[in-house]
């Protein structure tokens, strides 16, 4: 303690380097590390205050690498289905690779950046996983350039490490997070998406112009090259602010085992009613949402709307983020299984509305507007449902596991639902994704008694 500042000093085995970080707190914590962080933590308890004022510092880190993550991610996915296309063909049942290449790299990777958290706290990964998706923007340049697919299809994994770095920034929000402010922290981190992911496909335009007039680059280059800009930013801003340490100075970091596989996390989840529950959402939501909405820009432009796409994806995306504090305080207030339920009967009337659109577009706006609002009940309810599932000392490794689980499932639906929409048709692909939103309706309606949703609970602070 020096002078009412708190301090946080590592001591690393490799170069025996002590960093001291300073903030107006009065609590202190020392890190005692031997080629790892998790060797030894002994943190100070915190008083009330100092933790609220921690926690938001925190959030104004996490916010700030959102907002500009969100950015990149939206601006360069929203024509990855288009080079592909440029590549095989307007019509090829590939279409969904490019967001299902993406989908896949989030889901390995996130375990990986959940295993460099373990050992160097939540700074590490999440930088970590900014440059990497910087890198891989710019070898998706490459492989537009070139008309490639062993260029263009690298990047693309290695671009899903900035949607992997966003996904884990949730959990960060909930390390100093009160229990029953767990899921309005999240929500909060989960919003400052908005700003980002709604104008991030606005950008494709003046991106592609600014890539064919400044650097003489071909159409769909600018925005993948504008991406990686916005990546090292958000990198740069996690690596210079995000001090002290949200899961060093909880002390988490100190009780993660050494060795936890995927198997045994997944075993570890799935040992609970409530662990099954939060990860079947977080599947369940991903996945529908995914199939629908990468499919979407593909349907408006065979039949003629390719420049309504921009707005109908952001309209979607302003859903997937901008009722985060709401559903958040709402899961915090009413219950996780709650917002679960909810989640899951606006997919059902999303991929309903989808189903029946028809050849034209005006349908599409509710339809994934509800989608994107329906997968934000159902990520925020089911991962605040997870953290108070597991205990502490396994938190960092189950939340890589399930947000693997969750992004593979969502990568499956992406690839997949190029071949189904060919086959049988856009509709049809959403009416599949509709019976897939009613099962987990029914999951979550045949609960056990005491979590089951009732009209009352819905209504009625617990």
């Amino acid at each position: 303690m020096h002078d009412g500042y708190y301090e946080c000093v590592v001591a690393t085995d490799a170069a025996h380097d002590v960093i001291t970080w300073r903030h107006h707190v009065a609590s202190a914590c020392v890190v005692s590390d031997h080629g790892a962080v998790d060797a030894q933590v002994t943190p100070t308890v915190l008083s009330a205050q100092d933790r609220a004022v921690l926690q938001r510092r925190v959030l104004r880190v996490l916010i700030g690498g959102q907002i500009v993550g969100a950015a990149a991610l939206g601006s360069a996915v929203t024509i990855g289905a288009f080079v592909i296309q440029d590549i095989l063909g307007d019509d090829t049942p590939f279409a969904g690779l490019a967001t299902a290449t993406v989908t896949m790299g989030t889901a390995f990777m996130s375990q990986m950046l959940a295993r460099v958290m373990i050992r160097h706290g939540r700074r590490g990964g999440l930088q970590l996983g900014y440059l990497l998706a910087a890198i891989g923007g710019v070898i998706a340049v490459v492989g537009v350039e070139l008309q490639s697919l062993p260029w263009f299809l690298p990047g693309l994994f290695l671009f899903g490490n900035g949607q992997a770095a966003n996904l884990l920034a949730r959990y960060a929000a909930t390390d100093l997070a009160l229990p029953e402010q767990r899921s309005s922290a999240m929500s909060y981190v989960v919003f400052a998406s908005t700003f980002g992911a709604v104008f991030g496909p606005l950008l494709v335009t003046p991106a592609q112009w600014a890539g064919r007039t400044w650097f003489g680059l071909a159409t769909y280059s600018g925005p993948w090259l504008v991406s990686s800009v916005f990546l090292v930013l958000a990198a740069i801003n996690t690596a210079v602010r995000l001090r002290p340490d949200p899961l060093v100075v909880s002390g988490s970091q100190a009780k993660v085992p050494t060795r936890m596989g995927v198997v045994a996390a997944f075993r570890l989840i799935t040992s609970t009613g409530n662990g099954r529950l939060a990860l079947a959402a977080m599947v369940v939501s991903q996945a529908t949402m995914v199939a629908v909405m990468t499919m979407t820009p593909v349907h408006l432009k065979l039949h003629g709307y390719e420049n309504v796409s921009p707005y109908v994806i952001s309209l979607h995306i302003a859903g997937m983020f901008a009722f985060s504090p709401l559903v958040g305080k709402y899961a915090d207030h009413y219950g996780r299984v709650n917002a679960i339920f909810l989640g899951a009967v606006l997919l059902v009337v999303a991929t309903a509305l989808s189903a029946v659109s028809g050849e034209g577009n005006p349908m599409l706006f509710p339809s994934l507007w509800l989608l994107g609002i329906g997968w934000n009940f159902g990520l925020i309810g089911g991962s605040s449902l997870l953290v108070e599932s597991i205990d502490d000392s396994v938190r960092v490794r189950v939340q890589g596991t399930a947000d693997l689980l969750m992004s593979f499932c969502g990568g499956l639906a992406g690839f997949s639902s190029g071949f189904v929409r060919r086959a049988i048709g856009f509709h049809l692909l959403s009416t599949a994704s509709l019976v897939l939103a009613g099962v987990l309706l029914v999951y979550v309606m045949a609960g056990s008694a005491h979590t089951r949703p009732t009209v009352e609970s819905l209504l009625r602070r617990r």
